[in-house]
């Protein structure tokens, strides 16, 4: 039998990195979670883990142990080219949320994953 989990994250600003990452992965807020240095999302469906974050005084000053993959492929995982076409559909939309490209890693001439920052620069990968 598996285990329900969190995944818990440090933050400056926890309700903006709730709100971004609430809108890259189709989360929502979490009910009844309400305190001003902390917030939480969850899966509407219930199928995926929350993930919550605390704010600490701190910046962020290394690379990420850690971090999360938006995998937009779906059951089109091996169709590379659809594969690609998603990816290059979802990175402008998290760049208007409020992430960073920083690079594009291909596998060949075919396009792996791209690497991005979110609000407070902690690496992601949408592949």
């Amino acid at each position: 039998m598996t285990s329900h989990w969190t995944l818990g994250c440090d933050a400056n600003d926890p309700h903006l990195l709730a709100a971004f990452w609430a809108a890259a992965l189709g989360y929502v807020p979490e009910p009844g979670y309400e305190d001003p240095d902390g917030a939480s999302i969850i899966d509407p469906e219930g199928k995926g883990p929350a993930i919550g974050w605390l704010r600490v005084p701190e910046t962020k000053t290394a690379k990420n142990r850690l971090h999360i993959d938006i995998r937009v492929a779906g059951d089109e995982a091996w169709d590379m080219a659809a594969r690609e076409e998603l990816i290059r559909d979802k990175v402008p939309e998290l760049v208007a949320l409020g992430a960073t490209v920083v690079r594009e890693e291909h596998y060949g001439t075919v396009l792996g994953h791209v690497v991005m920052l979110d609000p407070e620069g902690n690496e992601f990968c949408v592949a």
